[in-house]
C-alpha cells in the first residue's frame, strides 16, 4: 500500500482539516476535452495501489478508478471542451476546469492540493504540489479519475470518427495522428490553437 501517500495527506489533514487532491488529464493532445478531477478521499477506507496514473497500466487505471468512486468522500470531474480551450489558451482552461471541479465537490475542503506549480483562482484555500500525483493520495486518485473519464471520452469520440484512430493515440500528436489529420482533415473535436503552428489551421 503506498502508505507514504497517505502519510503526507494526513500531516497536511491535520493542520488544515478536509483536503482534497486536484489533477487533470489532456493538456498536450490536439483534441479532445482537457479532464479535471477533484477528490476527497476517506482515509478510514485506503485504497491500495493509488499512485500516479502514468505509473499504472490502463487494467489497473480502471480497477482503482471503480473503487475511488466506491469509497472516496466526494468525487468531481470536469470536461473542458476544445472551444473553450482555444479561447483561453490549455494553461488558463485548466485553471478554470480545476476551480469548477473542486466548487463541484459535495463536501467543502479546507485546503485543495494541486498537481504542479500552480493553482487557479477558486475561494478554497489551494496549495501546489510539485510532481503530487506521487507524492499525495489524493491527487494521485485525483490523476486516475481525470484519465480514465478521459481516455473513455475518447474511446466514445473514436466510434464516432473511427478514421482518425483515437483509441490508439488518444488525441495525442503522434506520427500517426498528424498522417491521419493530412488525410482527413481538422474535425470539430479538435483545439485549433494546437494546429495552427503546423499549418492545419489558419
Amino acid at each position: 500500500m503506498e502508505l507514504n501517500l497517505y502519510e503526507f495527506d494526513q500531516n497536511l489533514a491535520q493542520q488544515h482539516g478536509i483536503i482534497c487532491g486536484v489533477d487533470e488529464a489532456g493538456r498536450g493532445p490536439l483534441c479532445g476535452p482537457v479532464a479535471v478531477a477533484a477528490v476527497i478521499l476517506d482515509p478510514q477506507k485506503p485504497i491500495e495501489g493509488v499512485n500516479d496514473s502514468k505509473k499504472l497500466s490502463e487494467k489497473k487505471r480502471d480497477a482503482l478508478y471503480d473503487q475511488i468512486m466506491e469509497k472516496a468522500v466526494s468525487v468531481s470531474v470536469i470536461l473542458v471542451d476544445p472551444k473553450t480551450i482555444d479561447e483561453m489558451n490549455i494553461l488558463q482552461a485548466t485553471m478554470y476546469g480545476m476551480a469548477k471541479a473542486i466548487d463541484g465537490l459535495e463536501q467543502t475542503p479546507a485546503l485543495a492540493l494541486i498537481d504542479g506549480n500552480r493553482c487557479p483562482q477558486t475561494e478554497i484555500p489551494c496549495q501546489a504540489v510539485v510532481k503530487g500525483d506521487a507524492n499525495s493520495a489524493c491527487i494521485a486518485a485525483a490523476s486516475i479519475v481525470a484519465k480514465v473519464t478521459r481516455d473513455r471520452y475518447m474511446l466514445k469520440l473514436d466510434k464516432e470518427y473511427p478514421q482518425y484512430q483515437l483509441a490508439k493515440h488518444k488525441g495525442y500528436p503522434t506520427k500517426l495522428h498528424y498522417e491521419l489529420l493530412d488525410e482527413y482533415g481538422v474535425a470539430p473535436f479538435y483545439r485549433k490553437s494546437f494546429l495552427k503552428k503546423r499549418g492545419y489551421v489558419k
